[in-house]
């Protein structure tokens, strides 16, 4: 990985579209003091170095009816079908995120279900069958913290 090197400017932009993807790249501009090309050569250029990866709307599951949020560790009978088993909970919508961990568990997903009896019907007919050897569950109640990440002033980015 290559070190990206960011600028007084390019912390700037990243604060600005950080706080708000939409903001118009000319408010971005007044700003920073400088031409609206500049900005949207910079913004390419940190996109290009993988620095931004994009922009998006943020949905909260719960208005969507999904009023269970639950982390999970996956144990797996064959550690081996780590990348089968990753592409299967690729297909699961409710699975938003998975990571490989250190510690007790093979995998750590975190999912979203309709309710505690939906949940009830993932682990069972759809993460079971995957050859797990076992599975903890944790139910969260409500996220204290849920933050982006800060940008910081000196910071080396890895590309």
């Amino acid at each position: 990985m290559a070190n990206v090197k960011l600028d007084r400017l390019d912390r700037q932009i990243l604060k600005m579209v950080s706080d708000d993807a939409r903001v118009p790249f000319l408010e971005v501009a007044r700003a920073c003091d400088v031409s609206g090309a500049a900005i949207h050569q910079r913004i390419q250029k940190l996109t290009q170095s993988g620095v931004l990866k994009g922009s998006q709307f943020v949905i909260d599951p719960e208005k969507m009816g999904y009023q269970t949020c639950a982390f999970i560790g996956l144990n797996l009978k064959n550690p081996e079908t780590f990348d089968e088993v990753v592409e299967k909970l690729k297909l699961m919508p409710e699975v938003v995120e998975c990571h490989y961990t250190t510690g007790n568990y093979d995998l750590f997903i975190k999912i979203y279900a309709l309710n505690n009896h939906h949940l009830l019907d993932i682990i069972h007919d759809q993460l079971q069958p995957m050859g797990l050897a076992r599975s903890e569950s944790i139910i969260s109640f409500h996220a204290a913290i849920d933050r982006r990440l800060p940008v910081l002033e000196n910071e080396v980015i890895k590309e």
